[in-house]
């Protein structure tokens, strides 16, 4: 058995940095197009935010990918898109009602949070581990973050 580094990783590692590179472009999608229909400033601010850091760990994910020989992911999932689509409606429908977008945003957020745990499950031990752990709880912050403004929109 050969020892895994950060420039020889599995195919299985790499297969799950590739998971994971898909989700952030997700998220990074989701929020700025979220962004464009809150009618709160500050909240499409964070949003932007949040988006723009998710868009620096694809970009991470990309580079060790890439330093293994193999071609990153540089699009995200369909079934985000479907999402997206969705989120733009009922923002519509709803008038850039935030607490609206802020359900959906968590569900995204519920989305990511749980594939970063599912990978972090599945490459224990992987040299990839630390930056794998690094961008959890920065998923894990911006998910509770989410959550705590969607609940206390619901309050208001």
């Amino acid at each position: 058995m050969r020892l895994e580094t950060k420039t020889d990783l599995n195919d299985t590692t790499i297969e799950k940095l590739q998971k994971l590179i898909r989700a952030n472009i997700d998220s990074y999608n989701g929020f700025h197009e979220s962004a464009e229909e809150l009618s709160d400033a500050a909240l499409a601010n964070l949003f932007r935010e949040i988006g723009d850091q998710r868009s620096a760990m694809a970009s991470e994910l990309q580079n060790f990918v890439e330093f293994n020989g193999e071609e990153a992911e540089e699009d995200g999932s369909v079934a985000a898109k479907v999402h997206r689509i969705w989120i733009n409606i009922r923002g519509k429908i709803n008038g850039g009602d935030p607490h609206v977008i802020l359900i959906e945003a968590e569900r995204g957020e519920d989305h990511i949070k749980e594939a970063y745990e599912d990978v972090l499950t599945e490459t224990a031990g992987s040299a990839m581990n630390d930056v794998l752990t690094k961008q959890y709880a920065a998923v894990k912050a911006g998910h509770d973050k989410i959550r705590d403004l969607r609940d206390a929109c619901k309050s208001k």
